[in-house]
């Protein structure tokens, strides 16, 4: 009885205590809120990056080999995340999340996507042929990126607690991730429209690095896939 009774006390408390918040200007960790009601409002966009069929990684590989792909993936991506000045929020199993703030934030999202899958392309499967042979596992990934207001607050309980990204982007990102079209980049056209041109277009003569796409669905909303590569 006593557990549920601190539930039931826990849950009214939450549901009844007023909020504060506040605008923030960099991205916050844990310590920086309260486990109450409080909360950082940010103008943020969120980058997931999502190994792809990681199911029949685990399945068919052993998992000595599956943790090294893994790792492999979470190490590239989180480094080229945090050289581009995004900040890692969450591991999540196979994927993991960065968040951008700034006037650039959109273009530098949608740059690093494209340094991942070079790096997916030329390091990481690379590693994998050289250290297992011609027949060895290659490995895929797909990113998902959008912009929106979003607030962080602070989840959990005392000495076990992080933070919950709460807002448009962060769901959709989530979802633009588990895209099955064979393309490893999606963004929303919130992101594309934002975009510097350097990141819009590409190589000699120029071309479009996006293609227009409609996500039936989520009410055939415009988003854009790609496939481009970033070379790092």
């Amino acid at each position: 009885m006593a557990l549920r009774d601190d539930l039931h006390d826990e849950a009214s408390e939450i549901f009844r205590e007023r909020w504060t918040e506040r605008d923030g200007e960099v991205v916050p960790e844990p310590s920086n809120l309260e486990l109450s009601n409080d909360a950082v409002n940010l103008e943020a966009t969120v980058l997931y990056a999502d190994m792809a069929g990681s199911t029949k990684l685990v399945d068919e590989q052993s998992p000595t080999l599956a943790a090294e792909v893994y790792k492999a993936y979470m190490a590239c991506a989180a480094r080229i995340i945090k050289d581009e000045d995004g900040s890692i929020t969450a591991y999540d199993g196979d994927r993991v999340m960065g968040v951008f703030i700034g006037n650039r934030k959109n273009t530098t999202a949608s740059r690093t996507a494209m340094k991942i899958h070079w790096a997916v392309t030329n390091i990481i499967n690379p590693a994998l042929t050289k250290q297992y042979g011609n027949s060895a596992y290659q490995m895929g990934h797909v990113i998902g990126i959008d912009t929106s207001p979003v607030l962080a607050c602070r989840i959990g309980v005392r000495n076990d607690n992080d933070l919950v990204w709460v807002g448009r982007a962060a769901n959709y990102a989530a979802k633009l991730s588990n895209l099955n079209e064979g393309y490893p980049i999606y963004i929303t056209g919130s992101v594309f429209d934002k975009l510097h041109e350097s990141a819009k277009a590409g190589g000699n003569p120029q071309k479009s690095m996006w293609e227009e796409r409609s996500w039936t669905s989520m009410n055939k909303m415009r988003i854009y896939r790609s496939n481009w590569m970033w070379r790092i």
